[in-house]
C-alpha cells in the first residue's frame, strides 16, 4: 500500500514522470501511466500533483529558479561587462544542470508553448536579453544577445553524451567566437565595430603592424590574464591589431 503523504512518494512521482515525459513527450505520457509504472494508486498522484500541468510547472520549478537566481545575481553588479559574463556562463550552468527539463521543454515546444511553465521560462530568458543588453538600444546589440543566449540551449540539448566539462568549454568556445572581444562581450555598436551601412567591415586602420615579439606577446597574455584590459585596449596599449592580440592569445608561448 503506498502513502499516500509521504514525501519520498512525491519525489518518487517527479522522477518517474520526467523520465517518462523524456520517453514518448508530454503528449503522449500520462497521469495513470506514472502511477503504472510506480505502481501506486493514480489517486496518489493526483494527491500530490492535482494536474499534469501542475506536475510538469512543479518540474520546471528548479531550472526557473535558478535562471532568477543568475539574473538577480547579474542585474545587481555594476559592471555591466561583468554582468554578461556571469549571465552567459551562469545561465549555461543552469542548462547543463537541468538538462532533462530543458530537453522536454523544447522537443515538445509546440505543446508546451501554451503551459505556464513554457511561458515563465521564456519570460526570464527575455530578462536575461534585457540586463544583458543593459541600456544600450543600438539593435545589433540587442540581436547580438539574443544569439548569444539561442546558441547556450541547443548544444546543452543535442550533445546529451558529451562530457559536461568538454561540453561546457566547446559551448563558450563557439559563443566568445560570435563575440567581437570576449573580454568585454564585444558588444558596441555597429560604428564602434567599424560596420558599414549595409554591413560590411570598414576598412582597417593604416599602422598598425600584424606581429610582435614574445616579448609584447607575453605582456599580451599577461594584462589578459589579471582581467584588467579587453583585448582592444590591449591592442591599443600595444599599437598592434586585435587580431594579432587574438592569435598570440589562442597560440599560446612558442617553446624555446
Amino acid at each position: 500500500m503506498d502513502d499516500k503523504r509521504s514525501p519520498d512518494t512525491r519525489a518518487r512521482i517527479l522522477e518517474t514522470a520526467l523520465d517518462l515525459f523524456s520517453e514518448r513527450g508530454y503528449q503522449g505520457s500520462s497521469m495513470r501511466e506514472i502511477a503504472l509504472r510506480l505502481e501506486i494508486t493514480k489517486a496518489t498522484v493526483f494527491y500530490h500533483f492535482p494536474s499534469k500541468p501542475i506536475l510538469l510547472a512543479t518540474l520546471c520549478e528548479p531550472l526557473s529558479e535558478d535562471l532568477e537566481e543568475v539574473v538577480e545575481e547579474a542585474a545587481a553588479l555594476d559592471d555591466l561587462v561583468a554582468a554578461r559574463r556571469r549571465l552567459i556562463e551562469g545561465t549555461l550552468d543552469v542548462y547543463i544542470r537541468h538538462r532533462r527539463v530543458l530537453r522536454l521543454l523544447l522537443q515538445d515546444l509546440t505543446v508546451l508553448a501554451h503551459e505556464h511553465a513554457f511561458r515563465q521560462l521564456v519570460s526570464l530568458v527575455r530578462r536575461i536579453h534585457e540586463v544583458f543588453a543593459g541600456p544600450e538600444r543600438d539593435v545589433s546589440v540587442r540581436v547580438r544577445a539574443v544569439q548569444i543566449f539561442a546558441m547556450l540551449s541547443d548544444p546543452v540539448v543535442f550533445f546529451e553524451d558529451l562530457p559536461v566539462e568538454r561540453l561546457r568549454a566547446e559551448i563558450l568556445a563557439g559563443v566568445w567566437a560570435l563575440l567581437d572581444d570576449p573580454a568585454t562581450s564585444g558588444l558596441v555598436t555597429r560604428e564602434e565595430a567599424g560596420l558599414g551601412e549595409r554591413g560590411g567591415r570598414a576598412p582597417r586602420r593604416a599602422g598598425r603592424p600584424s606581429v610582435m615579439d614574445e616579448a609584447k606577446a607575453a605582456r599580451a597574455r599577461r594584462m589578459y590574464a589579471e582581467g584588467t584590459h579587453s583585448v582592444g585596449a590591449i591592442a591599443e596599449r600595444l599599437g598592434v591589431s586585435r587580431a594579432t592580440v587574438y592569435r598570440h592569445l589562442q597560440d599560446g608561448p612558442r617553446s624555446p
